[in-house]
């Protein structure tokens, strides 16, 4: 993940509010039934036979990196706690699909009628018909975006978008938005957006 794809899921994670299973044993309960949703799922459009137990405790050892062993474990309370980077994964895990329609609605929000606000620290260059109009320096930026950028940005997401792919829409909205202010001035100016230090969003 990419610094702005982490900053989509961090604003994505705002609107959540209430928390997570504490224990271990809850988010692991948690993920495995998430599996098995999804999983329950792809049975139905396709007409293959549902994941066993087992099955479904091996796909969430990958998603957290350990293994099925461990994760089963976990689910039968012979391990009470994770711990160190397990116990970070496993949270981080849980966090990304935590209350998803919560999430959903937020995100329906900033695609329709919110949009959503960039504020970054990067540098900034110019160019127009072909040519530098200043170097390229560091700026401090908060600027709000109409709610297509958020939609492109969310779809992009979805889609397994670089971070690149990802900066480019966003740097898109910041040329349009902040430095052409809505289209009324500088017509024909490119914004160049990288060497970023920090990137928050919300929505």
């Amino acid at each position: 993940m990419g610094l702005i794809d982490d900053a989509l899921e961090r604003a994505e994670q705002e609107n959540v509010h209430r928390p997570i299973p504490a224990t271990t044993y809850g988010q692991i309960t948690y993920l495995l039934k998430q599996a098995q949703i999804a999983d329950r799922k792809h049975a139905r459009t396709t007409g293959t036979k549902p994941a066993s137990n087992a099955e479904l405790a091996r796909r969430v050892a990958r998603q957290v990196g350990t293994t099925q062993r461990t994760v089963e474990r976990y689910r039968d309370k012979k391990i009470k706690k994770a711990k160190g980077v397990l116990a970070s994964r496993i949270e981080a895990a849980v966090r990304r699909t935590w209350q998803p329609k919560v999430r959903a609605a937020a995100r329906k929000r900033a695609s329709t009628t919110g949009g959503i606000t960039v504020e970054t620290r990067a540098r900034f260059g110019f160019s127009a018909a072909g040519t530098s109009t200043d170097d390229p320096r560091l700026r401090l930026i908060t600027q709000h975006l109409p709610p297509s950028y958020a939609a492109r940005l969310f779809t992009a997401k979805d889609s397994g978008a670089t971070h690149a792919q990802l900066q480019n829409i966003v740097a898109e909205g910041l040329q349009e938005e902040y430095f052409k202010n809505s289209g009324t001035r500088a017509q024909g100016l490119q914004v160049e957006f990288d060497g970023i230090q920090y990137v928050e969003l919300d929505f």
